[in-house]
């Protein structure tokens, strides 16, 4: 009888455990920082093959149900308007390739450096001013590539640890480019992508990172290079790891300084 009480107690237990630890990996992107109330600007223009006011359209759909309060703005001259910069707490930018001014890359880096976060993806973030290479130094990264242009290809998620890619499988994205960049070695990145030889023979087998987290000063910026189509995030998995990127991205004001330094070649 005893026997088969502590059986029962055990089973109990073993069950209770069980729920824990799924409760906690359910949640575990839940501890990243909430968009209500935030202040987003959002920016886009530049080339239009990348459809940046379609862009915009889809991602402030997501902001606005998460609570955010959000500024738009079709010009780079925001970002010499201290007073919007000094109330924002991100900034999402879908800007590929076009010029910035000094006085424009000032407003923008100095927001950044003071705590406001920075996020964006593809081109738009990307590949955004290729003549300004402090620009490219603060995102921690530059497209140089895509081979074979709009292909399929695959995403592998690196680190399960973090709550930007907790939770989030290996995944297919269909009919767009994959970016092959020249990055930081010392960002922490979060997915990659490894390419064949399908178009360049010399190329297989390596590996490019799709994702990344990194800090510029006070500012926390995260990349994602997938985004060529704003359908692309009609995939859960790509819609994902945006939407927790810039929920991350958007804490910089509020939460402690992360550790983000993933040195390559130490």
């Amino acid at each position: 009888m005893i026997k088969n009480k502590f059986k029962i107690i055990s089973l109990i237990f073993a069950i209770i455990f069980m729920f824990s630890c799924k409760k906690v990996n359910k949640s575990s992107s839940d501890h990243l920082p909430t968009l209500k109330g935030k202040k987003i600007l959002m920016v886009f223009g530049g080339w239009e093959g990348h459809h940046p006011a379609v862009f915009v359209t889809k991602v402030s759909k997501w902001l606005e149900a998460a609570g955010a309060q959000i500024t738009q703005s079709d010009s780079l001259e925001v970002y010499t308007n201290k007073k919007i910069m000094d109330a924002t707490d991100l900034i999402i930018q879908y800007w590929t390739m076009g010029e910035i001014t000094k006085e424009q890359f000032r407003g923008l880096e100095n927001a950044v450096k003071r705590g406001v976060g920075l996020a964006g993806c593809h081109g738009g973030l990307g590949d955004s001013f290729r003549n300004n290479p402090e620009y490219q130094y603060m995102i921690g990264g530059q497209w140089v590539e895509h081979p074979g242009g709009k292909i399929d290809y695959t995403i592998n998620v690196i680190d399960n640890n973090d709550p930007i890619s907790d939770g989030i499988k290996d995944f297919e994205i269909k009919d767009t480019e994959q970016y092959y960049m020249h990055i930081d070695p010392n960002t922490k990145v979060l997915a990659t992508t490894k390419f064949t030889d399908s178009i360049h023979t010399w190329i297989k087998g390596r590996v490019i990172p799709v994702a990344w987290k990194t800090y510029y000063g006070n500012g926390r910026v995260f990349y994602l290079s997938i985004g060529h189509n704003p359908k692309d995030f009609n995939t859960l998995g790509a819609k994902e790891l945006l939407f927790r990127g810039i929920k991350w991205a958007s804490g910089s004001k509020y939460e402690p300084i992360e550790n983000t330094l993933k040195a390559v070649y130490e």
